[in-house]
């Protein structure tokens, strides 16, 4: 297939899409260069984009690639509970910091995710680090499993709920950007982490 017959399929060669990409990349990287600094002039432009430019040669990232489809109802719920998560753990975290004498109990639990996938990997790791009370400790890409430190436990029953808590994460995340295959596997139960 030649690339003036790809032009006409709506195809282009997986060499343009990379590029894009890491031109964005870049981008972002020359933004977060000229923040770190404090102001954007054209010294700290040409610097960032000589730091990003090295960042991209010397450390590329492999692609992440993107099957889904953005569902903006769901992308709202998922943001919506994600902000009333953030506000209720963060009380819950102050109040236990200021409870004299107490001392809470943490545990580490393994979920076995049911997207598999890198990026919801990610996703749901970022946004479970990002709720004061859990913490990811590891993540096994192979097996798709997050293991996850909680606060607060007392009981069996809380390690339930955590566990289903993680889970809800990754469905409304799964809901808001995934593919319908990946909707499918949100039916099956997920099996116990090792």
């Amino acid at each position: 297939m030649t690339g003036r017959t790809r032009r006409l399929a709506g195809t282009s060669p997986p060499r343009t899409g990379r590029r894009r990409d890491q031109l964005i990349a870049l981008g972002w990287l020359v933004v977060v260069w000229n923040l770190l600094w404090g102001n954007f002039s054209p010294a700290n432009l040409l610097a960032g984009l000589l730091v990003g430019g090295a960042v991209l040669v010397f450390f590329p990232l492999p692609p992440v690639s993107f099957g889904g489809r953005l569902r903006p109802r769901a992308l709202l719920r998922l943001a919506g509970v994600f902000v009333v998560e953030l506000v209720s753990a963060s009380i819950h975290v102050a109040a236990i910091a200021v409870r004299p004498g107490f001392r809470p109990r943490g545990a580490i639990i393994g979920v076995r995710l049911r997207v598999r996938t890198d990026l919801n990997l990610a996703l749901t790791a970022e946004l479970l680090s990002l709720v004061p009370g859990t913490l990811i400790v590891e993540v096994d890409r192979d097996a798709g499993v997050l293991y996850v430190h909680v606060l607060d436990v007392r009981s069996p029953a809380d390690l339930t709920g955590s566990r289903d808590r993680i889970l809800a994460v990754e469905e409304r995340i799964v809901r808001a950007v995934g593919s319908a295959a990946e909707l499918r596997r949100l039916t099956t139960e997920p099996t116990e982490a090792p």
